[in-house]
């Protein structure tokens, strides 16, 4: 999301206090831990999905203070599309920065190399450290220290609507071949479409990128991949979708176009994440949810392929309130705060510890993402690793729409990165 990793639209930035009944210090970010208990405010910029996924987000904050009756959380929403330059202009400035921040896990190497991050190594914000997934914690990662904890971790899937499928008479595509196919047999049997192919954010073109067998850039080699002969066909193979009348795209407003085609019916598939759930369950096609199908992501030519994603949390660097922050970081990522998330969103856990829990294990929605995450592709873990899809979004999004062709489109992205990243090859 984020979301993971979709940006939201809808959403308003929402400033709201959450404060236990006991004494707190609202009028300053300040706090105390000379008494032995902690006190102050800690602003909290959480960027997950209004309307769905911020409720529960809010009342597990709401918890903290109850834990710390002398600390005020004050709980902001920040569209997830923004969060990233908003928070940078923030600490840039020094007025206005967040003291944690729900962090999407490219972001983090970024803003730790900015400055903007404290390190958590020897702090209460890392309990029971070694309970994190291994590539969960990979990506909080920076120089040889920690810069956040991990909250959730996720990947993509093929949704489906399991009564559209039937009526068509399909079984979920394995290849992109077989998507073809279905595509054509849904509409054939059903006037609807097959795929909703999200084309404004190049996160959803990843999944074709692995499939074949191409990536973005190589870190470890430092050199620039995504204009290869690789990357090139990943541009034709989801063009081709669009051209054959497989798949739908936009342009613009595509998370809210993509959830509302599906949730009403007119679409048979999407590719979407564990972060999708809660918004696609309030659909009227999947009121009964045992009508959601979820299945891998159609493998290309070289394999099935989806990227890791998931969320982190982060602490301001010039925080008033470090204490505080560090106590509220490690709380919301607990074992006892994931499993909640885990049982009211299906978010997936990053502790293997809360894995084991019998609400999370009998989690059929878990039980798919889990090893969907155990394969996924990791994606760069470099100060740069966000910036790369600003020049990715928009060739996609001119590849799918017809203006520009696969190959130019590669080579532009390809030019762009070179740009950003000088002493690459």
């Amino acid at each position: 999301m984020r979301r993971g990793i979709a940006a939201t639209a809808l959403v308003a930035a929402l400033g709201v206090t959450l404060a236990a009944c006991g004494g707190s210090d609202s009028g300053s970010t300040g706090g105390s831990k000379s008494s032995g208990e902690l006190s102050g405010t800690v602003t909290w910029w959480d960027t997950s999905t209004v309307g769905s996924e911020d409720k529960v987000f809010k009342k597990l904050a709401e918890g903290f203070t109850k834990k710390h009756p002398k600390v005020t959380v004050k709980y902001v929403n920040v569209p997830f599309g923004e969060a990233q330059n908003k928070f940078k202009n923030a600490a840039q400035s020094g007025s206005g920065a967040p003291d944690v921040i729900r962090s999407e896990v490219a972001w983090t190497p970024e803003f730790a190399d900015l400055g903007y991050l404290a390190p958590l190594d020897g702090t209460p914000a890392l309990k029971n450290q070694d309970d994190f997934l291994a590539q969960a914690a990979a990506s909080t990662k920076y120089n040889g220290k920690t810069y956040a904890v991990p909250q959730v971790i996720d990947s993509m899937g093929l949704f489906y609507n399991k009564k559209i499928f039937k009526e068509a008479g399909v079984e979920a595509p394995k290849n992109i071949a077989e998507l073809k196919t279905a595509a054509a047999k849904i509409k054939e049997k059903t006037g609807k479409t097959g795929l909703y192919l999200r084309g404004d954010d190049a996160y959803w073109f990843l999944s074709f990128l692995y499939g074949e067998g191409g990536d973005m850039v190589d870190a470890e080699n430092k050199k620039i991949t995504i204009d290869n002969e690789a990357g090139v066909k990943a541009f034709k193979t989801v063009k081709d979708l669009v051209d054959s009348k497989a798949a739908i795209t936009d342009a613009t407003n595509g998370w809210d176009n993509m959830q509302a085609a599906f949730k009403d019916g007119k679409v048979a598939m999407m590719i979407n994440g564990p972060w999708a759930l809660a918004d696609t369950y309030a659909g009227k096609e999947f009121a009964d949810k045992a009508n959601l199908g979820i299945a891998p992501v159609p493998a290309g030519s070289a394999g099935q392929g989806a990227p890791q994603g998931g969320h982190n949390l982060a602490v301001y660097a010039g925080s008033k309130n470090l204490d505080a922050s560090y106590a509220f970081a490690e709380y919301m990522s607990s074992a006892e705060s994931q499993a909640q998330v885990t049982k009211e969103l299906s978010l997936l856990p990053t502790r293997q510890s809360v894995y084991l829990q019998s609400e999370v294990a009998g989690n059929e929605k878990v039980g798919f993402f889990k090893p969907a995450v155990d394969k996924a592709v990791e994606r760069p873990w470099i100060p740069e690793g966000g910036s790369l899809f600003a020049p990715l979004v928009t060739e996609y999004t001119k590849v799918l729409t017809g203006q520009t062709t696969p190959e130019q489109g590669a080579k532009t992205v390809g030019d762009g990165y070179r740009k950003l990243l000088k002493d690459w090859k």
